[in-house]
Order: structure tokens, then sequence, then C-alpha cells
């Protein structure tokens, strides 16, 4: 005979506004299998579960049903309060009466006896519960960081000073991300070289981060503790063990007019090269695509074109016929910092996006990007660091600063705000007044977006003491007008058409999904929201945890971020991958598919719909070793409980634990019986 105890919370006045909070506990004393029943005003404080402990010794309890807020919220908190009375913590159930009930409705009659209907539909699943044990998986004390920005650089920082290893993954040839290209940040208008050159050979020399650039992830497997990773390494025909970075191959390369990305676009490279002086690893990378042996091979010529980098290199590091490696790994924990890119502004876009062919970038080589004026700006840059128009090489006099390029445009596919370019194009603002000091900084705005500790301080400073002009509105068009940039816009303060003739216009483009994104987060069974950012599991209680247990996120792939919000989503991160490696074995809850194998046909349509690849194929033996058969089983340490599964199983072998047909037939019966 069942004894469930059911305690009805207040919630504040969250509950108890509209629903009758004495009168549900009166009407559940009544059900079958009540023992007792009682409400309390806060039922997660510590009093409210000293009253679920004493009422589970003092009335010989063998459930616990709260009706409350949502089981996301509290379910592990009295569960917890249940296992040290001594009641199997999964014999306890929330009956969500707030979400569910009380804040969606007015009428509090209807409220009250709804929320009755609720905790009666638990208490019946209650009766059929069972006294489930947690899963123990062991763990592998080792992380994966798949990003060498500087949220990546920080999370395996973090966690290689905690003692673990780390296998740093980043696609590029350096370590840096886009922080490596910038001239300055604000607030503090720091050297961003200054600031992250010592972290990135901190990453490169430390004992516990083992780094691996120009490569990527090809494949990720397992579950939680114990995840495979396959990780292609890309040939950079360049022999890393041999290489010393002295820079003879770059010296002798022919091909020295190709576009450099690192520079965007504004500066050239050779064939063979490292993206730039401060890169780490300093080792460089031949591109095959652009150089002249490997154009000669494709064409089919019987001799190579060209061998003059081979011929340099005194340490005959030099290898071109170097292929794709691959290395596979074990690790515990995946973090996420693969980061941003930035909106292309031309007329040709991705499906979904529209460009912005008013604006003449790409037609007008004085209509820059963001990105290119902070490599304008850079003492490293293409310019070492003197502002100069693209077109002809002289000092502009009159900058356009335009905001929201992409951003907020829901006409152009992008509704959401990019929260950084507001503060860059202060920033840029200032930059350029600091080195033309007789120029003129106007800058096209919708609204100022400065919510970071200093930010609008600084944002005024680039008005009241750099002399910026701000025009409230946005700009129609940009075009060229002999040796001047024309812009046409329109200032919403005054009410009137404003046109400039600009020597050069900066245009504060919005942040996006790095191309690939997806295809990752379907190696990593990983959701993306409607923009292509990895979705967090929760806002607020789960904001670096994703729905895959063991995946991690930090930086600007979750959504637009500055450097400092990066830094910190990196260091907790990492907080999270070392508290999951503080023991031996993770302890998970029990919620998970389990296959009847007397029942099975094994017509694994299970394993072809589960988005968490948790369920294989297992062979059936006889007594003497001979396979009979195959059936579907789920790996535990992999399911999330999702119940697709057992959705589509023809033979209706699969149940859920802790949601079997029997739970959830018994909760409709408790509905219609009450009718």
């Amino acid at each position: 005979m069942s004894r469930i105890g059911v305690f009805i919370c207040h919630c504040g006045e969250n509950i108890a506004r509209t629903v009758d909070v004495e009168a549900v506990a009166e009407a559940l004393k009544d059900h079958p299998g009540v023992a007792f029943a009682t409400g309390y005003k806060y039922m997660c404080s510590d009093p409210g579960q000293t009253l679920v402990r004493q009422a589970i010794a003092e009335h010989d309890l063998t459930g616990v049903v709260v009706a409350a807020c949502s089981p996301h919220m509290h379910e592990r908190t009295f569960r917890r309060a249940c296992d040290q009375a001594g009641l199997n913590k999964y014999m306890c159930e929330m009956a969500n009466i707030r979400e569910h009930c009380s804040w969606i409705h007015e009428d509090r009659g209807e409220a009250t006896e709804k929320a009755i209907d609720i905790a009666r539909t638990i208490v019946e699943k209650v009766k059929h519960n069972q006294p489930l044990e947690s899963i123990r998986i062991p763990v592998t004390k080792r992380a994966l960081v798949i990003g060498g920005g500087i949220a990546g650089i920080q999370a395996a920082l973090d966690i290689a000073d905690g003692g673990h290893e780390v296998i740093l993954v980043e696609k590029e040839a350096s370590i840096g991300g886009h922080m490596s290209q910038l001239s300055e940040t604000f607030p503090t208008l720091d050297c961003s070289q200054c600031i992250l050159t010592p972290r990135m050979v901190e990453a490169y020399q430390h004992p516990n981060i083992t780094l691996h650039t120009w490569s990527e992830v090809e494949s990720v497997d397992g579950y939680i503790g114990n995840f495979t990773v396959k990780i292609r390494k890309k040939a950079r025909s360049v022999n890393e063990d041999l290489c010393n970075g002295c820079g003879d191959c770059q010296a002798a390369c022919p091909a020295k007019k190709i576009p450099s990305e690192f520079e965007a676009g504004l500066g050239k490279r050779t064939a063979i090269s490292v993206p730039f002086p401060q890169a780490v690893p300093n080792i460089p990378v031949l591109d095959r695509q652009n150089c002249t042996l490997f154009k000669g091979r494709r064409k089919g010529l019987a001799k190579d074109a060209c061998g003059k980098c081979k011929e340099a290199c005194l340490k005959g590091a030099i290898d071109y016929d170097a292929e794709d490696t691959f290395v596979e790994k074990q690790v515990g924990a995946i973090v996420v910092a693969v980061g941003f890119k930035l909106y292309d502004i031309g007329r040709e876009q991705p499906e979904g996006l529209k460009g912005y062919g008013e604006y003449g970038y790409g037609e007008v080589p004085d209509v820059i990007d963001g990105l290119q004026f902070e490599r304008l700006a850079s003492a490293s840059g293409p310019t070492a660091g003197a502002i100069l128009r693209p077109s002809d090489g002289t000092e502009p006099k009159t900058v356009v600063f335009v905001h929201c390029v992409g951003s907020r445009d829901p006409e152009k596919g992008i509704k959401y705000c990019s929260k950084i370019c507001c503060m860059y194009n202060a920033k840029h603002a200032m930059l350029y007044k600091h080195k033309v000091h007789d120029g003129r900084a106007v800058a096209f705005y919708m609204d100022i977006r400065a919510a970071g500790k200093g930010y609008d301080e600084f944002s005024r400073r680039a008005i009241e003491e750099d002399g910026a002009e701000y025009v409230r509105g946005r700009v129609s068009r940009i075009f060229r007008d002999g040796d001047k940039v024309r812009v046409w816009g329109y200032d919403t303060l005054n009410g009137e058409q404003v046109v400039i003739d600009a020597d050069m216009v900066v245009l504060a483009t919005a942040m996006r999904p790095q191309d690939g994104v997806r295809e990752l987060a379907q190696k990593l069974s990983v959701s993306t929201d409607e923009h292509g950012f990895i979705n967090e599991a929760h806002p607020k209680l789960r904001p670096v945890e994703t729905n895959t247990a063991g995946v991690f996120v930090a930086g600007a792939c979750q959504a637009p971020r500055d450097i400092p919000e990066s830094v910190a989503m990196a260091s907790a991160s990492a907080a999270k991958v070392m508290s999951l490696f503080s023991a031996d074995e993770l302890e998970r809850e029990p919620a998970v598919a389990i296959v009847n194998e007397n029942t099975c046909i094994g017509c694994m349509r299970c394993e072809l719909v589960c988005p968490y690849g948790a369920i294989e194929q297992r062979e059936i033996c006889t007594v003497d070793g001979q396979v009979c058969g195959h059936v579907a089983y789920v790996n535990p340490g992999v399911c999330q409980g999702c119940g697709t599964c057992q959705a589509v199983c023809l033979s209706k072998s699969v149940e859920l634990q802790t949601f079997t047909d029997e739970q959830v037939y018994s909760e409709i019966n408790a509905l219609c019986a009450w009718e």
C-alpha cells in the first residue's frame, strides 16, 4: 500500500495569489494512497525541506509529491532532502502548479481545481515509481577545447592550471583569433597584442596543453566523461618538428601578391607564410591553392614549376607530398569556443540574408569594414598604423562611421543586436582623431548601446573629448563622387537630410556565427538557434552548458560577445569542466530509455531517430556462442531521455525509466476518474 506525502508550496504569492493552497491540501488528504498533505509558504527553504524529512520519518512515507514550481528549478533539491531522510530520491516527483497553473490563470476557483488535478496525476504516477539507482560513469580527465581565440585560450589555460590535460584545436595556422587582428581594445585602449600574445605563448608552452593548429574536429563519438574525438591535422607541407621559424622560405617564395586574410585584404602575403609576426606557433603553412608548384601540378606539368622554398630551407622541413593525418583522443569534456565571423556586406550573401549593394562595399575601395580599419590603425598593419585611404594612400580628412550594418535589420535577415558595434565605432572614432588631429569623424547611429562597465563613459568620451560628431539616423546610400565618397543619410533628431562628402567610410558590420558551426554542432549533438549560434541549456541557470551533457560553450559562438564577456564565459566553462573532473565517476539520473530484449525485433528504427547516437545494435547469442539475432541497446551514458525511440518502436519494447507506459496511463486515468 502506497503512503504518499503531498506538500503544496505557496511560493510567496506566486502560487497562493491564484491557488487556494489549503484547499488543495485538504482535497489531497482524501485521495487514495495519500498519507499526509500540507502546505507551506516556501517549500524550497531549509524549514520546508526539514518538513519533508520529518514527514517521511513520522508517517513512514513511500513517496513524496511537491506541488510547487517547475521540476527544472527544484526537483534536485527535494530529491536530495528525500535521500537524506532515507527514502529513495527517485520516489520524489514535482507537480508544476506555478508555470502550468497559477501564472496562467486569473480565476482563483478554476486555478485551485486545476492545481488539485495536477497534484492528483503526479500522486498516481509516484505510486508506480520504482526505487532506481543513479547511473555511474567513469570520467576521462582530459578536455578538448575547440577554437584558439581568446575564449579558447582562456578556457584551456584555466583547465590546464587546474592540473588536467587539454587538447586545444584551432583551424587556422595560429591561435589568437580575431583579437590578434585588433589594434586596441575598449574601454581601456590597451594594445591588443600586448594583452593577447603572452597568453598565446603561455598556452603553447604549458606542459598540460597539446596544441593542434591548422586542424579541425572530424568526428565526435561517445558521451559525457567518455568522448572519442578524431582530429584532422591538415597538411601544412611543413614539418613542425624540423621547422625553426627562420622565415627563409617566405623570403624565397616568388608568389608575393596574394591578399592576406589576416590583413583583411588590405595587405599581401606569400604562398608560404605565417599569418602575422606574433603567430603561435611560428610555423608557416603552404597555401596549395596559390602555390606556383601546386598550380603546375594541377595543370599536369611533368616538372615542378617551382621549389624555391624547399631550396631555401636549411632544415629540410618542406614536404610537398605531405597529406592530412588524423589523431584520435579520448576526452571527458568539450569546450566549444569557435568564435564569430563578420557579416559580408556585399550583394552576394548566404541563403536567408541580403547584402548592402547601396553601400558600395566591394565597389568603392574607400568603403571598408571595421576589421579593415583595425588593421589600418594597427602598428603591425599594412600601413604601419597610419590611417590611409586604400584607393590612393592619402590621409582621409573626413571619415564617416556607420553603425548597425546588418545588425537590427530584419530586412537583411539579421534582427539581433551585435552588441559590440557601438563600442568599437566609438573606439575607431577616437583612434582616428588621435592619429589625424585635424580630421572630422562623423558617426551615423540608431541607438547607443553601451551597457558594460565604463562603456557609456567611453562612448561619451569620443564625443565630448575627441570631438566625434554623432548623427542619429540611418544611411540610405553610399557612392563614389569623383575622389570623394558621398554619404546620404537622415538626421531624425533635426528632421533633415544629411549629405557628407567623405574621404573614407567605415561600416560597423554584424557579428555572425563562424562558417561550418552548424556542421560542428551536428557532430557534437548540440543545437543552434535560427541564426546559427550555439544554444545554451538555460539562459539563466546553465548559460555555459549545452543540451548535450559534457559539452560546454564559451565566447561569441553562443551569441555576440565582447572580450571581457568571452573571457568570463571561458573561465566559467573551465570551472564546469574541472567540477566534472573532480570525481573519478560521474553520477547522473536514470531517466533513460531501456529495451526489453525479449520482445525487441531488432528493426533498429530507434537507432535511426535517436538524436544523441545513444542506440546501437547488440548481438544475441545461443549457449554455444552462435549469433541468433540482434536487438537494440541503449547506452545509458549517452541517452538524454528524450523518448523519441519509444515513440517509433514497432514492438513497444522501449520504455523510458521514470516515464513508463504504466505511469503515463495512471496519470491519464487519474484525470478521467475525478471528472
